[in-house]
This record gives C-alpha cells, sequence and structure tokens, in this order.
C-alpha cells in the first residue's frame, strides 16, 4: 500500500510533536510481538514517558511507515524528530550506553545490590552450571517486576553480586531493582520452583482460592467481597455477604482504607481481575482476584448454588 501524502503528514506531525516516539506493534502496556516488547522494556527502564504508536490498528501506517523510514522492520524507534533504529539496533545502542546518550538521559551506577540465595536455590543450580561453557547465571527483573533466572552470555555492563556461593550477573535495571531480595526454591503441591521475594515489588493482585475466601468469611475475618457481575446474573446465584459492585459498590469501595483487604468475584475470573487491576491503580495495596469465579465456588465450595 504506497504512503499517501497525508499519512506522510500525519506521521512527520507525530513525530515532531513527541520527543520519543515508537511505532510498534500493539502498545506500552500490551506489546504484541516479542521484539516491540523487548524495546518498551528498554525505554521503561530509561525514560518515563514515552510515545508509542500501534501500527497493528492501521493496515496503511503498518506500510507506510517502513517507507518513510525506509526501514522494512517493526518496531521503529524516533527520539526528538530523528530515526534511531529497529529493535536490534536499539538493543546494541543500550548495552554500550549510547541509547541514553541519545534520549539524553544519564543512569547514576548503582552499587551491587544485596541479594540472598537460599542453599537450596543454589544447589538447583550448580548442576547446570557445571555444564553452562561460557554462560552465567543471569537474574532479570523486568519493569513489571517479572523475574527470570537464567543461564546466559557474559555482557559487558553487567552488575556482578554473589550470593549463597553462586556469581549473578544483573543488568543495571535490574540491580535497581534487586536490592534486598531473596531467591528460595520450595517444594509445593503443585511442584517445585524458584521462590522470588522482592521488597522493591509494587502491590499485584493476588490469586485468592473459593476454599481460602470460605475460610476467611467462616472465620468472621475483615474481608470485602465485591461482587462486578450484571444484576441478572445475581438472581441467578451469589456468594452470601458479597456486595454488589454497582454505583453503591464503588462509593463503598472508595471510602475504605487503602490497605484494607478486598477481593473482587465474578463468574469465572476474568471481569474481577480488571476490576482489581483498576483497584490497585487506584492505590489500594492488598487486592485479591476470586480465581474460577462462583463457577468454581458452587463446584468446590457450595453445589446448591445454580451454574449458568
Amino acid at each position: 500500500m504506497p504512503l499517501t501524502e497525508n499519512l506522510r503528514a500525519q506521521i512527520a506531525a507525530t513525530i515532531a510533536a513527541n520527543d520519543v516516539v515508537l511505532f510498534m506493534k500493539g502498545t506500552r502496556r500490551s506489546p504484541s510481538c516479542g521484539f516491540s516488547a523487548r524495546v518498551v522494556a528498554l525505554l521503561d527502564d530509561l525514560v518515563p514517558e514515552f510515545t508509542t504508536v500501534d501500527v497493528l490498528a492501521d493496515a496503511a501506517l503498518r506500510d507506510g511507515i517502513k517507507e518513510f523510514s525506509e526501514w522494512p522492520t517493526i518496531p521503529q524507534l524516533y527520539v526528538r524528530g530523528k530515526f534511531v533504529g529497529g529493535a536490534d539496533i536499539v538493543a546494541e545502542m543500550a548495552e554500550s550506553g549510547e541509547l541514553e546518550t541519545v534520549l539524553g538521559v544519564k543512569l547514576v551506577t548503582s552499587d551491587p545490590p544485596r541479594l540472598t540465595m537460599t542453599d537450596a536455590a543454589a544447589d538447583a543450580f550448580r548442576g547446570a552450571l557445571a555444564d553452562a561453557g561460557s554462560d552465567v547465571l543471569r537474574f532479570a527483573i523486568s519493569p513489571r517486576f517479572d523475574y527470570d533466572l537464567f543461564l546466559g552470555p557474559k555482557e559487558s555492563r553487567d552488575i556482578v553480586v554473589e550470593a549463597g556461593g553462586l556469581t549473578l550477573h544483573l543488568d543495571s535495571a535490574t540491580a535497581r531493582r534487586a536490592g534486598g531480595t531473596t531467591i528460595d526454591f520450595v517444594q509445593s503441591a503443585g511442584g517445585a520452583g524458584f521462590k522470588i521475594t522482592n521488597p522493591n515489588e509494587p502491590a499485584k493482585v493476588q490469586q485468592m482460592s473459593v476454599s481460602e475466601l470460605a475460610g476467611l468469611l467462616r472465620s468472621g475475618a475483615d474481608v470485602h467481597v465485591f461482587d462486578v457481575r450484571t444484576d441478572r446474573e445475581r438472581t441467578i446465584a451469589k456468594i452470601e455477604g458479597t456486595i454488589h459492585f454497582d454505583e453503591a459498590g464503588r462509593e463503598l469501595l472508595d471510602s475504605l482504607d487503602r490497605g484494607a483487604r478486598i477481593v473482587f468475584q465474578c463468574h469465572h475470573g476474568g471481569r474481577s481481575q480488571s476490576a482489581a487491576e483498576s483497584a490497585l491503580a487506584q492505590g489500594f495495596r492488598n487486592i485479591h482476584n476470586l480465581r474460577g469465579g462462583i463457577d468454581a465456588w458452587s463446584i468446590e465450595v457450595d453445589p446448591s448454588l445454580p451454574r449458568y
């Protein structure tokens, strides 16, 4: 699809109006491809605000931006009106430190953070490290505080930390997020896995099982359960003691202390997850989503409730 003069003008205006613009697949909070997600993560580490343009929303734009920049792939980064490059180039610039210069930011070099690795966690890696060759043990924390422990190549700008008798390699962004983190390896009914506790991690929506909620309600614990379903659904079945999340329910939520224990519930857990994330954005810190919703409650707790 050829680039029209009108679309060329629109692209140029977007680039001119914003210091940092990323033409990408998806949005900053929900990238739709790994390359776009990679560049978003790099920018998140360096600048608090930047503009993203979702090329998937407009086929003409998806083709037009490639012709405009004379670059064949997405994503594409522009800084102060100048084309910087695609995912590989931006990643190379981040590794060398050049991206900081282009963006006009200067990161303060972090001291190595204090990490704790339990004996169980260290033992889980020792066998793999024996066969790792030149690879090293890397620890990464994303801007959304997702964690990754993996074997990978050493990088020149790594921050090196000793913990549990092992050497961990961190990028500078991870080092800023990692202070005080404990890495453990635990066995549970669901299997074995790493458990990472980080005091810097912001509040997240926690998943609560129906059996956990039933126990809280039986004990008379201080918990507020908001049902985000429609009036019609509540006439079919509802959990006793839940609060309809209508206008009055929203007013009640607004009146609660930001540290109150709050559970959101729907049919299967999708709508309630969205409501829970919205409550987090409002500053609530102890937010839970009822996993499986009232359908799981009908199966596991109260079979007398009709399913629909």
